[in-house]
């Protein structure tokens, strides 16, 4: 959004060129306050369109959606699942369908937040968004999908082998919908972290040392993180945890990238 801007980079690659052409462009295409509102009105009306059409087919499926989110539990539970509420058989899946809505238009929610701060961007920052735009979605969703087929079966066959004889593991249906999408945010938000990493080195508010040199602390960080987010138990506080540390390190090897590539760009002598 082009509000305010800095001036042009020098540019020595064989595009310079046209980049610099680009980047001028950018710099002198301002744009009052009215039209960025404007722009941004019609992208969250556009998001909020698409969220409507999809909660639509979604609430009619709603019961089996429920189903297939609860295949993990019911595979260790020994009887039916319940609901103490009046409402709840009606209102559990009504929030169900928000969710899953939700979850089936993040890209398209992505692409409008693109859409609107594209214009605003230098190219090369734009070589930069693109990939990370596609990665951002890539590991949120790989994150809910290993939440769904390797923690909630671990999580929930601990907690059938750990329940005392004699004591029916039962539990609502509202409780469960609401445990299941705060570990879905948990891990999806979790696996973000390379792209966290890599975006504030190459915002220049950290470097791949400062990182590496923060790695007591962040080790202990995940484990606060896993503390708050999943039930009291050490396996899914492991589940949790672990993946954050992994993918923290992962995340200072990619913003090495970040860190090297301004060196790549120097003027030559």
């Amino acid at each position: 959004m082009k509000l305010w801007r800095r001036g042009p980079e020098p540019k020595t690659t064989d595009s310079a060129a046209t980049e610099e052409d680009h980047d001028k462009k950018v710099d002198t295409n301002e744009q009052p306050l009215l039209s960025h509102l404007t722009a941004l009105r019609r992208g969250l009306l556009r998001s909020v369109a698409v969220l409507v059409a999809l909660f639509l087919p979604v609430f009619a499926f709603s019961n089996a959606i429920y189903e297939f989110v609860a295949t993990p539990l019911m595979a260790h539970l020994s009887g039916e699942m319940i609901a103490t509420d009046v409402a709840s058989p009606f209102l559990t899946p009504l929030k169900l369908s928000v969710f899953a809505a939700l979850y089936l238009a993040m890209r398209y929610i992505l692409f409008e937040a693109w859409r609107f701060v594209a214009p605003g961007l230098y190219l090369r920052e734009k070589r930069f968004a693109v990939p990370l735009l596609a990665s951002s979605i890539f590991l949120f969703y790989l994150g809910t999908l290993f939440a769904y087929f390797i923690v909630f079966p671990l999580v929930f066959r601990f907690f059938a082998l750990t329940t005392p004889s004699g004591v029916a593991w039962m539990t609502d249906i509202s409780a469960y919908l609401n445990f299941v999408v705060k570990l879905f945010f948990a891990f999806g938000i979790s696996f973000e972290i390379p792209v966290a990493t890599f975006l504030i080195v190459a915002a220049g508010l950290t470097t791949p040392k400062t990182l590496s040199r923060a790695r007591p602390y962040v080790f202990v960080g995940c484990f606060v993180f896993a503390m708050l987010l999943t039930p009291p138990d050490v396996i899914s506080q492991l589940l949790l945890a672990v993946p954050c540390w992994v993918l923290y390190e992962v995340g200072i090897l990619f913003s090495k990238l970040a860190k090297e590539r301004p060196e790549e760009e120097a003027p030559t002598p």
